[in-house]
């Protein structure tokens, strides 16, 4: 393995001190989420803290009444003064009880409110994410924020934090008692305190660096296992499963290696802790018995307001063990919680990077309105659907102007990078007017697909323009700018549902008669009315239950569905066969009518009708023209035509 410490996505490296900003951030997201119930809660916990120290100044009272009683035999005086004290010793046992439930139900709604809240930030967040953000990370990365990292969240809202106050109240207050009876005593289980501390600072630190470690191995290994579960068919068709169980080996060690250090130093930390502590017993135990039977004198805020310095004596000594006990138990405690600590803020650190992810930028103030002419000819904005759309253009001066929506696409001189080192398109000029179908043909990586993704503006370019209906999409806002597209991809996505539901995805407020006429427009209604619910068939897991082409068929339906006035078809007909093809290249012919198109199709049958045909090449366009035309000039087009069925 490399020996360069791994990075986290902000670049910090992992063996470096938890920023103490990621707690506070937590702390004021749930004090803003619950600003009544928080405050409440942590009344209760220190409540519950106090009841659970406080009983050691009733044990001392009533050990010396004891005492005292036994050496004047009047036991009946006896019961009256020390009952009433074990009555309220009970009080506080049974208030600490009452307090515990109440904070624990509080606690459990809080947690897994405010994890409700924090999963709803993070969805609606990457909602706005640009499409750059998820072709850059692993889908399975990505769901590791909403199970790994989130339960680790949990983790330390609904355990480590509670534990946290909770046992550091009972450390403060206990320790205050101990003052109070003898700071001699008090000076022994000090020193214990600091090999504990000692202890816990360099074991606790080397389990948070490496419980830090392990969060990124497990999203890396969960966004490993996620790719292979999905590319299983490409695996096996080229038993290639030796060698992802060699891949799968190497993540899953360097997930053991961290893991295995961070529950190492955790674990050794908590029995180190308990044993300091029970030698701390001992000690105290030892010099206390000393201490009493030299009737060592003693110097205790009890003393001190008494006026003198007094000794150390059994009813101190008792109640003195016992508070020495649950002070070391209670700094075991908060070591505990460290490893707790270290998990829960760094899958914290990692939900607020993607909760700071840079939404993706819109600066379009163009909109796309519903349209009706008056008798004059004029375009009037409608609040009701009309089937006809127009560009709601607001200018500085006050002024609005609408421009009918037709689809008249241009690109003049774009260039475009996916990363500056590395250009991908250069001088490209397209030029398609309303009802034109354009095609694009080229080999695999001569930048066809980006030139569409330019135009619905999942990237933006680097130079150049592109104008729709003569503006400029960089004002257009970019939700309206991809209503008014049709887009059907290469690689099919089907979601959970019925077919109507899935066909219906294309416009949300579409009626089923209309989604089905656009099933039968492109050709699916023939085999969707034969399965075996019909357009009320349930879909899961991406239409495992469809072939290819009929999934596609679905894809190309919900697009009809949407009824937009330009269509972008990237390798829309790829996984279709060929008798599959020709059904649906009638329903597809319709679907064009009227409408600008661009096609990406290595398929000669899709491009040949085409009005003008772009031959690209290393991000140029190096041919245009009509078929026909191409074909007479003979060139690189002319070349693949003669030289395969198949655009490759």
């Amino acid at each position: 393995m490399a020996n360069n410490k791994p990075k986290s996505p902000q670049g910090m490296q992992v063996g470096r001190k938890i920023d103490s900003g990621v707690l506070k951030r937590v702390m004021k997201l749930l004090f803003s989420s619950f600003p009544v119930l928080m405050p409440l809660t942590i009344g209760c916990i220190i409540f519950s803290s106090i009841t659970a120290a406080a009983p050691a100044i009733f044990q001392q009272q009533v050990i010396a009444d004891i005492e005292r009683f036994y050496l004047s035999g009047d036991w009946s005086a006896a019961a009256k003064v020390i009952l009433p004290k074990v009555g309220i010793l009970i009080g506080f046992y049974v208030l600490s009880m009452v307090s515990i439930t109440l904070y624990t139900q509080l606690m459990a709604y809080i947690t897994q409110g405010f994890l409700h809240k924090m999963r709803v930030k993070m969805f609606d967040g990457m909602q706005n994410l640009p499409i750059k953000y998820f072709d850059t990370h692993k889908h399975g990365d990505i769901m590791s924020y909403y199970t790994n990292d989130i339960d680790t969240l949990r983790e330390l809202i609904s355990r480590a934090l509670p534990t946290l106050l909770q046992a550091s109240i009972v450390v403060v207050t206990v320790f205050i008692i101990m003052i109070y009876y003898s700071m001699l005593m008090t000076a022994v289980v000090l020193l214990g305190v600091v090999a504990m501390f000692l202890v816990t600072k360099t074991v606790g630190g080397g389990s948070a660096k490496y419980f830090m470690r392990q969060q990124k191995s497990v999203a890396k290994t969960e966004g490993f296992i996620q790719e292979m579960m999905s590319g299983q068919r490409v695996i096996k068709v080229f038993n290639h499963e030796d060698a992802c169980k060699k891949d799968f080996d190497d993540v899953n060690e360097a997930l053991f290696n961290d893991s295995f250090r961070a529950h190492a130093y955790a674990n050794s930390l908590g029995p180190i802790i308990q044993n300091i502590g029970n030698v701390l017993y001992v000690v105290i135990a030892t010099v206390g018995g000393v201490f009493l039977l030299s009737k060592t004198p003693n110097l205790g805020i009890r003393s001190i307001i008494n006026g003198g310095l007094g000794i150390i004596t059994i009813d101190i000594m008792v109640p003195f063990l016992n508070m020495a006990k649950q002070f070391t138990g209670n700094i075991n405690q908060l070591s505990q919680q460290i490893n707790v600590v270290a998990m829960g803020l760094a899958g914290a650190k990692r939900i607020f990077d993607v909760m700071d992810e840079a939404p993706e930028v819109d600066d379009g103030y163009v909109t796309l309105v519903n349209m009706t002419t008056d008798k004059d000819g004029n375009i009037v904005e409608s609040d009701k659907r009309t089937g006809k759309w127009a560009w709601r253009h607001p200018h500085g001066d006050g002024t609005v102007t609408y421009t009918e929506l037709k689809g008249d696409v241009t690109m003049e001189h774009v260039d475009f990078a996916y990363t500056e080192d590395k250009p991908v398109l250069f001088d490209v000029s397209v030029y398609a007017k309303p009802g034109q179908k354009v095609a694009f043909v080229g080999a695999t990586g001569a930048g066809k697909t980006t030139i569409t993704n330019l135009i619905n503006r999942f990237y933006d370019i680097a130079d150049g323009k592109i104008r729709y209906d003569g503006i400029n999409i960089n004002k257009i806002r970019k939700s309206d700018l991809r209503r008014s597209l049709g887009i059907v991809l290469q690689e099919t996505n089907l979601f959970t549902g019925s077919v109507l539901d899935n066909i219906r995805y294309g416009r949300l407020d579409a009626t089923d008669e209309e989604c089905i006429a656009a099933a039968r427009l492109v050709g699916a209604d023939d085999f969707i009315t034969r399965l075996p619910g019909g357009y009320n068939t349930a879909l899961s897991n991406n239409g495992a239950n469809l072939s290819q082409g009929q999934r596609q068929l679905i894809a190309i339906a919900r697009a009809a569905v949407a009824d937009p006035p330009v269509m972008i078809l990237d390798e829309a007909t790829s996984s279709i066969d060929t008798r599959t093809e020709a059904i649906v290249q009638k329903g597809m012919d319709k679907l064009m009518e009227s409408r600008t198109v661009f096609v990406i199709a290595h398929r000669l049958s899709t491009v040949k009708n085409s009005d003008v045909i772009m031959v690209l090449d290393h991000g140029k366009i190096i041919e245009r023209g009509s078929h026909e035309k191409l074909i007479a000039d003979k060139g690189t087009y002319y070349q693949l035509y003669m030289g395969a069925f198949e655009l490759e």
